[in-house]
């Protein structure tokens, strides 16, 4: 059986990967101040593991014997992290910057239970494609920009904006997989052990 798990994070993304994998969780969005600027590696890793503390630290929220998982996520180009665009002017600063290079989103994963934690930053190179005017106006004028790093959703319209991704897909979504299953396997049904449900022969 799956051990319990809690979300430290009001992401809808997040929610939806880990129902997609079947993970049971449920959400305590963590109220903490989050690093903006340094190291991105270290910024994200910093992030995730002060959300989950938020969370764990907070008594009545965790019960016995669950899990909180804390993630952040960035988008880095040079070096420099691009947050979540303030508005429709800086969101096109973004894409344009972006526009036929490749950057790195990474992001940072905690898991902790009792007092122990165990963390891993992931990282994903992405390509944009070359944006013509009006590529942007279009993409701009969806609105998907919004509350989004780096400006765009993969998942989305934003996916038209990318020429190719080295790693893993999930990560630019929101919740690096490979990285989480990695960390905690034992959230997830185990494979290959008499958990697994039999072969119809079929």
């Amino acid at each position: 059986m799956a051990e319990p798990l809690i979300l430290a994070s009001r992401s809808p993304q997040r929610r939806a990967i880990l129902e997609q994998l079947g993970v049971e969780f449920r959400v305590e969005p963590p109220e903490v101040e989050e690093l903006g600027q340094g190291d991105p590696r270290t910024l994200v890793a910093e992030n995730a593991r002060r959300k989950a503390r938020a969370v764990a630290e907070r008594g009545a929220a965790v019960g016995a014997g669950e899990r909180v998982l804390g993630v952040d996520t960035a988008v880095v180009l040079d070096g420099r992290v691009f947050g979540k665009p303030v508005d429709e002017a800086e969101a096109e600063t973004f894409l344009r910057r972006l526009s036929g290079r490749t950057h790195e989103v990474m992001s940072g994963i905690c898991l902790r239970a009792g007092t122990g934690e165990r963390a891993e930053v992931a990282v994903t190179r992405v390509r944009f494609r070359l944006l013509e005017p009006p590529a942007l106006r279009w993409y701009l004028a969806s609105g998907e920009w919004r509350e989004r790093a780096g400006g765009y959703a993969i998942q989305g319209r934003g996916a038209a904006l990318v020429a190719g991704i080295e790693g893993d897909y999930w990560n630019v979504v929101g919740l690096p997989v490979a990285a989480l299953v990695a960390l905690a396997p034992e959230l997830f049904v185990r494979i290959g052990t008499s958990e697994s449900p039999a072969s119809d022969g079929g």
